[in-house]
């Protein structure tokens, strides 16, 4: 009798087990939406392998003696690595004079608006956007690390400066997604460890 009674437990804790996983896994699907998910793999597709560089690259990238240094290899470069050789300056000389002009735009486009307006996103967040970008840009054609502590300082003195008033948001509630799986889980194992446990017991009665 207990060898029927635990071929019949077998494929009910095996029909529990699988119903239960495949609820976690709609769950977790409902977690990330579908526009987070192509951004994901459209940004994996358009990474470049390797950095190319131009005629200007005649020493390591950071270092380099009045004109010398690496230059990437992109449209945008040319105009930056040209201001470099032509005022002799060296890499991060460079990059300073040119991260102080993208700071500069952005001093502009905020004293442009209202003071009221610093604390919305949709009014600052192209300005904001717009002075990343452009120290990334200048990063990525001198061949420096970005971010880097230079522009961590001036991210620092723009919030200072800028957002230092700004209200916080208030804690919210979680997405009904998240509560589903955080509730989901556990209902879901209990049911599996007690087929589980009643499948070890009567399988160590049999042995007995």
């Amino acid at each position: 009798m207990a060898h029927i009674s635990i071929s019949a437990s077998k494929p009910v804790g095996t029909l529990l087990f699988w119903v239960c996983l495949c609820l976690m896994v709609s769950t977790l699907q409902t977690l990330v939406p579908n526009e987070q998910r192509q951004t994901v793999r459209q940004i994996a597709s358009t990474m470049p392998t390797e950095v190319q560089t131009t005629t200007y690259t005649k020493a390591e990238p950071g270092y380099g003696d009045g004109g010398t240094f690496g230059c990437a290899n992109m449209s945008t470069c040319d105009t930056y690595c040209t201001i470099c050789v032509d005022y002799s300056f060296r890499t991060q000389e460079c990059y300073e004079v040119l991260v102080v002009w993208c700071q500069n735009n952005f001093h502009v486009a905020m004293t442009s608006m209202n003071s009221i307006d610093w604390c919305s996103l949709e009014k600052i967040k192209s300005a904001y956007n717009n002075f990343t970008v452009c120290t990334e840009s200048v990063a990525d054609c001198l061949l420096i690390p970005w971010p880097n502590q230079l522009v961590e300082h001036i991210f620092v003195d723009i919030h200072t400066t800028y957002f230092q008033e700004c209200p916080s948001e208030a804690l919210k509630d979680p997405p009904p997604s998240i509560i589903l799986a955080l509730v989901m889980t556990p209902i879901c194992l209990i049911p599996v460890m007690v087929v589980l446990v009643v499948f070890k017991t009567k399988n160590g009665d049999r042995r007995s």
